[in-house]
C-alpha cells in the first residue's frame, strides 16, 4: 500500500511546485511599449499624459511609466505582468502593447578612397555644411577626442534645441561647437537588468566602450593630422562631413541596447532638431508595426530627418538583414584599398599572406615551434582556443594555430598568451572563407583565410617538428580589387517585403580608422591595458556612419531635399563595377557580387551631389505601401501616429512605391509584373533615355515611355513590365535599369525571384 501513497505525494508535490512556479512567472514583470491612439483621448482628460496614467492605473496599482513618448510614437513604456499587458491592450484607444526588444551593436583612408579629398570645392561653403546636425545613437561619446575639436566652427546652429546632459564623468562643458549635444537613456536598460554599475560604466553620455566615439567621428569628425593605431593607417583622420555638428545619444550599455531607450532617444532627436540619425544597431526582423527602430524612424522621416542604419553582420547568409523598412537607408559593408599584411612562413618553405595590427615586442628572427590548438587541449573544441582550454605544458614557448568561431578573435590570442604561447596564427573556417579582418592583437598574431588555414593544418598534421615565422609588414595601400563586399555584411533578399530590395548600398566597413575611447583598450578586452586615441575596427557599424555623414554633405548642398531624395541620390549614383569594367566582387565567394549583396552598389558621394534625377517619396507614399501590405487600421496607426484609412476604392500595390530599386517577385514561373515609378528632375532641363540589362533570358523587360524630356524641377512617370516565360534554375536573377542624358547616369538594381 505504501508505494501508491508515495507516488500520489510525489504528484502532489510536483503540482504544488508547478502551481508556485506558475504563480511566480505570472507575476513576473517585463517592459512593454504601449502604442496609443492619441486622437481617442476622452474629453475628461486635459492632457494625454493624464490619460496614459489613468489607463495604466486601471490595470496595475504599482506600474510606473519609464518614458512618455511625444514624437517617435504616441504612447509610453512601463513594467507589466503578461496579464496586465493583455488587459491594457484590450482598452479603448490602446493600439498595441509590445514587449521590450534587445538590439545589438553591429561592429583616414576613406575620404581619399571616396574621392572627397579632390572635391572639397564641390561641397557647399562652411556656413551651410556646419548647419547640418548628425545625431548618433550608440554607446555615447569620448568628448576629449581630437575628432570633436571645434576649432574654426561658428556658433551652434539656431535650429538646435538639444542639451548637454551631465552624469558620471561628464559635465556640460564636455560639449562644444562640434559636439553640440549629448544625452543618455538608461531607464529601459535598468528596468530590465537593474541599476547601472558606475564602477564599470558611466551613467552619462561618456563612452566607455569606444564604438560610439568611432561611429560619431566617422560620420562627422573634425580633421586630425598624424592619426594612426600604433603607426598603422598613418595619416589624416577625418569624418565624412567634417563641418557638420554631432549630437550623441547613448542608448547602448554593457548588456545591450533596449527598444524603450532607443525610442526615447529618437523621440529626443526629433525634438532636438537633428537632420540625420545614424544607428549602427539592429535586432532581427519583425513586422514594421512591431519594430521600434522602424516606427521611430518613420516619425523622424516625417520631420525631414534621414535615418541611416547598418544592415547587420550576419552575412554571407541569405536574408540576414535587419533594418529593412523602406524609409530607412540600410547600409552594407565593403573593403578599402588598404591592408595590413602579416605573413606566415612555414618550416616546409610555404608562405601565406595574413593580416594583423599587432605592434609590440617582436618575435625572434628564427622559426619557432608550432602547435595546433586542438592537439594542445583536453577540450573537444580546443581548436577554438576558448578560455581555459589550452594546456600550458603543450603551448609554452610555441606559436599556436587557433580557428575562428564562438569567441572573439582577439580573445583567442589572450588565451594563447595566458597559457604561455608566444604567438598565434588565426585560421578562418568555411563560415568566414577568405575574408580577413585585422585586429590589434595582444601578442604577435596574424589571421589567414580558410584555404591558407587548411594548408597550414595539413603541414601541422604531417610534419614531426613543425615550425613557423610571422612577419609584420605594416600598412599597404592600393590593394586591388577594391572595394569588395565584406563576407560578414548581411545580405538580401529582404525577409519582410521582397519587393523592396535591400541593402540599399554599401560603404567602407572593413579596417576603418576612427576615434576611440580612452576608457578601454583597442581590443575591448579587460586584460588590454593599452590606451589609444584612434582604433581600427570592422562591421556594418562602420559603414553606416559613412553614409550618415555623406547624407549630411548632400543635405547641406540641397537643404530642400527630402530624406528620400537624398537617399535616391546616393543610391542611383552608386557604382557596381571597377574602373576596368569588371563587376564588384564578393569576398565570401570570390565571384561577382549581386544586388542582394551590394544593393545599388558602392557609394560615390561626389556623383551623388548632382544625380540628375531622383525618386522622391512622401510620408503618404509610405502609408500607401502599408495599405498594400494589408495592414489593419490599428497597425498603420501604430506606425503613422494618426488616423489613416486606406481607400477601399483604390488598388494599392507594393510595386508602386517610388523606390530607387526594383524587387521583382513572380508568384509562378510565368506571368507579368508591373512597377510604376516617378522621376523628379533636380538638374537643368534634359532628355533621358532608358536602357535595361538582365542576366536571365527568361525575363523580358519593357519600359514605357523609353524617353523622358524634363524641364527644370519637372516630375515624369514611367512603367516597367517584367514578363517571365519560365523560372530561373537558380531561383533568382539580376539586372539593371539606367536612365541617361549622355552625361549623368541614374541607375537602379533589379532583383528577380520566383516562388
Amino acid at each position: 500500500m505504501g508505494t501508491p501513497r508515495k507516488a500520489s505525494l510525489a504528484v502532489f508535490l510536483l503540482l504544488f511546485v508547478a502551481l508556485c512556479h506558475g504563480a511566480t512567472s505570472a507575476n513576473k514583470k517585463t517592459t512593454y511599449i504601449v502604442h496609443v491612439a492619441k486622437s481617442q483621448m476622452p474629453e475628461s482628460f486635459e492632457h494625454h499624459a493624464e490619460w496614459y496614467a489613468s489607463s495604466l492605473k486601471s490595470v496595475s496599482e504599482s506600474a510606473e511609466m519609464l518614458y512618455t513618448y511625444e514624437n517617435a510614437i504616441h504612447g509610453y513604456s512601463t513594467r507589466l505582468t503578461e496579464e496586465e499587458a493583455r488587459l491594457l491592450e484590450a482598452q479603448d484607444g490602446v493600439l498595441a502593447v509590445l514587449p521590450e526588444t534587445k538590439y545589438e551593436l553591429h561592429t583616414t583612408r576613406t575620404p581619399l578612397f571616396l574621392g572627397l579629398d579632390k572635391s572639397s570645392d564641390l561641397f557647399p561653403a562652411s556656413d551651410s555644411s556646419s548647419d547640418v546636425i548628425v545625431g548618433v545613437l550608440d554607446t555615447g561619446v569620448w568628448p576629449e577626442s581630437k575628432s570633436f575639436d571645434d576649432t574654426g566652427l561658428g556658433p551652434v546652429p539656431s535650429t538646435w534645441k538639444g542639451t548637454c546632459e551631465t552624469g558620471t564623468n561628464f559635465t556640460a562643458s564636455n560639449c562644444n561647437r562640434k559636439l553640440i549635444g549629448a544625452r543618455f537613456f538608461a531607464k529601459g536598460y535598468e528596468a530590465m537588468l537593474g541599476p547601472i554599475d558606475v564602477t564599470k560604466e558611466s551613467k552619462s553620455p561618456r563612452d566607455d566602450d569606444g564604438h560610439g566615439t568611432h561611429t560619431a567621428s566617422t560620420a562627422a569628425g573634425s580633421v586630425v593630422t598624424g592619426a594612426s593605431l600604433f603607426g598603422y593607417a598613418q595619416g589624416t583622420a577625418r569624418g565624412m562631413a567634417t563641418r557638420a555638428r554631432i549630437a550623441a545619444y547613448k542608448v547602448c550599455w554593457i548588456g545591450g541596447c533596449f527598444s524603450s531607450d532607443i525610442l526615447a532617444a529618437i523621440d529626443r532627436g526629433i525634438q532636438d532638431n537633428v537632420n540625420v540619425l545614424s544607428m549602427s544597431l539592429g535586432g532581427g526582423s519583425s513586422d514594421y508595426y512591431r519594430d521600434s527602430v522602424a516606427i521611430g524612424s518613420f516619425a523622424a522621416m516625417e520631420k525631414g530627418i534621414l535615418i541611416s542604419c547598418s544592415a547587420g553582420n550576419a552575412g554571407p547568409s541569405p536574408s540576414s538583414l535587419s533594418n529593412v523598412a523602406p524609409w530607412i537607408t540600410t547600409v552594407g559593408a565593403g573593403t578599402l584599398d588598404r591592408d595590413f599584411p602579416a605573413y606566415v612562413s612555414l618550416g616546409n618553405g610555404l608562405n601565406f599572406s595574413g593580416v594583423s595590427l599587432y605592434r609590440g615586442n617582436a618575435l625572434p628572427d628564427s622559426p619557432l615551434p608550432f602547435v595546433y590548438a586542438g592537439n594542445a587541449s583536453n577540450a573537444t573544441n580546443g581548436n577554438l582556443c576558448m578560455v581555459g582550454t589550452l594546456s600550458p605544458e603543450k603551448v609554452a614557448g610555441k606559436i599556436v594555430l587557433c580557428e575562428r568561431g564562438v569567441s572573439a578573435r582577439v580573445q583567442k590570442g589572450a588565451v594563447v598568451k595566458a597559457a604561455g604561447g608566444l604567438g598565434m596564427v588565426l585560421a578562418n573556417t568555411a563560415a568566414n572563407g577568405e575574408e580577413l579582418v585585422a585586429d590589434a592583437h595582444l601578442l604577435p598574431a596574424t589571421a589567414v583565410g580558410e584555404k591558407a588555414g587548411d594548408a597550414v593544418k595539413k603541414y601541422l598534421f604531417t610534419d614531426a617538428k613543425p615550425t613557423v615565422k610571422i612577419d609584420f609588414e605594416g600598412t599597404k595601400v592600393g590593394i586591388q580589387p577594391s572595394p569588395v563586399v565584406a563576407a560578414f555584411s548581411s545580405r538580401g533578399p529582404n525577409g519582410l517585403t521582397q519587393q523592396i530590395l535591400k541593402p540599399d548600398l554599401i560603404a567602407p566597413g572593413v579596417n576603418i580608422l576612427a576615434g576611440w575611447s580612452r576608457a578601454v583598450g583597442p581590443t575591448g578586452l579587460a586584460v588590454d591595458n593599452r590606451r589609444v586615441d584612434f582604433n581600427i575596427i570592422s562591421g556594418t557599424s562602420m559603414s553606416c556612419p559613412h553614409v550618415s555623414g555623406l547624407a549630411a554633405l548632400v543635405k547641406s548642398a540641397h537643404p530642400e531635399w527630402s530624406p528620400a531624395a537624398v537617399r535616391s541620390a546616393l543610391m542611383t549614383t552608386a557604382y557596381t563595377a571597377y574602373k576596368n569594367g569588371q563587376k564588384l566582387q564578393d569576398s565570401a565567394t570570390g565571384k561577382p557580387s549581386t544586388p542582394f549583396d551590394h544593393g545599388s552598389g558602392h557609394v560615390d558621394p561626389v556623383a551623388a551631389l548632382n544625380p540628375g534625377l531622383v525618386y522622391d517619396l512622401t510620408p503618404e507614399d509610405y502609408l500607401g505601401f502599408l495599405c498594400a501590405l494589408n495592414y489593419t487600421e490599428g497597425e498603420i496607426q501604430s506606425v503613422a501616429r494618426r488616423n489613416f484609412k486606406c481607400d477601399a476604392g483604390k488598388a494599392y500595390s507594393v510595386t508602386d512605391l517610388n523606390y530607387p530599386s526594383f524587387g521583382v517577385v513572380f508568384e509562378s514561373s510565368t506571368g507579368a509584373v508591373k512597377h510604376t515609378r516617378t522621376l523628379t528632375n533636380v538638374g537643368p532641363a534634359a532628355t533621358f533615355k532608358a536602357s535595361v540589362t538582365s542576366d536571365s533570358p527568361l525575363v523580358k523587360v519593357s519600359i514605357v515611355p523609353q524617353v523622358l524630356s524634363f524641364k527644370e524641377g519637372e516630375k515624369k512617370s514611367y512603367t516597367v513590365t517584367f514578363t517571365s516565360s519560365g523560372a530561373s534554375p537558380h531561383g533568382n536573377a539580376f539586372g539593371r535599369l539606367e536612365w541617361t542624358d549622355g552625361k549623368t547616369v541614374v541607375g537602379s538594381p533589379i532583383s528577380i525571384s520566383w516562388f
